[in-house]
């Protein structure tokens, strides 16, 4: 119960502040211009920072263990081959690349740092992990975004015109600039002036917040309903089939203790605001990521506390 009421705790929050965004809709507190101006200072500012503050506080000396970041690379890696395979069954093709990183990509930097906080006392597994899946969660979704967007005369285009499209899209993407800087931050051993970091602490808090505000006032019921069985599907995927899947993997690969629950939380969290964010500064719609990031958001409370209790009575953590 303890643990219940913990993630309920994480969670609930991240729910109800979608709801307050679509009541100050209804309230016409924010409207469709405001709204979308929200997203898109998230997308290009806030999200960013917060990003980078995650990977500039990353310790290269005291805690670097270079074969998890790998594992943890290449069982995201696994995630996203799963996830892009079961795509194909999505018939809509613009909603296939929205399906891709609602299936496989977590919220793990906000909610893996706190939850290891909680069982452990420290969050150096969760750095470690950001730093092998995170940056490749962003790359991967800005491919899966910019080869699905719905832009007329797609289909038409050839081959090195949409890779060139897609490397360009990864290189000028602000979260993957402020992933990047982050690490180079952290590689280099700088130091993070007082002021500085309460400045990019503010700015970055309002990442959550304000996102799933946006969120919330541009969620729309009605064509949410059209989307319901690809979202709940990648749902599904996110919750419960890529943690059955590769959590006995990586109890193989000899992960025990705190990796495991680390590797737990990556697989189980469930998918992150970015996703709406990033999509709807892209070119989609976002609703069936945010039809997603709802269920997720609720039903992780759950199934990930049922995770780490099934790891936890196997003695494996």
């Amino acid at each position: 119960m303890e643990n219940l009421a913990f993630s309920l705790n994480a969670t609930m929050p991240v729910f109800l502040l979608m709801v307050l965004g679509m009541v100050l809709r209804r309230m016409r507190v924010i409207d469709d211009a405001f709204a979308a101006r929200l997203n898109a200072f998230v997308f290009h500012v806030a999200l960013p920072v917060l990003l980078f503050s995650d990977m500039a506080a990353i310790d290269f000396d005291g805690g670097w263990n270079g074969s998890f970041v790998a594992s943890c690379f290449a069982l995201t890696v696994a995630c996203i081959a799963v996830s892009v395979i079961l795509s194909f069954f999505v018939p809509h093709k613009p909603d296939r690349g929205e399906f891709v990183q609602a299936s496989y990509r977590s919220s793990a930097a906000l909610l893996g740092i706190a939850l290891m906080q909680n069982m452990y006392g420290s969050s150096s597994m969760a750095a470690l992990m950001i730093v092998g899946a995170v940056p490749l969660y962003n790359v991967a979704a800005v491919i899966a975004l910019v080869f699905t967007a719905p832009h007329p005369g797609e289909e038409s285009a050839s081959m090195r015109t949409r890779l060139a499209g897609s490397l360009r899209g990864i290189i000028t993407n602000p979260i993957i600039i402020g992933i990047a800087a982050g690490f180079l931050w952290a590689a280099l051993r700088l130091p993070m002036p007082q002021i500085a970091a309460n400045v990019i602490g503010s700015v970055g808090g309002l990442a959550a917040p304000l996102g799933l505000m946006a969120m919330g006032a541009m969620f729309d019921l009605r064509r949410a309903s059209g989307r319901l069985r690809p979202a709940f599907g990648a749902s599904a995927v996110k919750l419960i089939g890529l943690a059955a899947l590769l959590l006995p993997v990586a109890a193989a690969m000899g992960m025990r203790g705190e990796e495991l629950a680390t590797v737990a939380v990556m697989l189980g969290s469930p998918t992150t605001v970015s996703c709406f964010v990033m999509a709807r500064s892209m070119g989609h719609d976002g609703v069936l990521s945010s039809t997603a990031v709802m269920a997720t958001t609720l039903g992780s409370a759950f199934t990930l506390t049922a995770w780490l209790f099934v790891l936890k009575t196997m003695g494996l953590i």
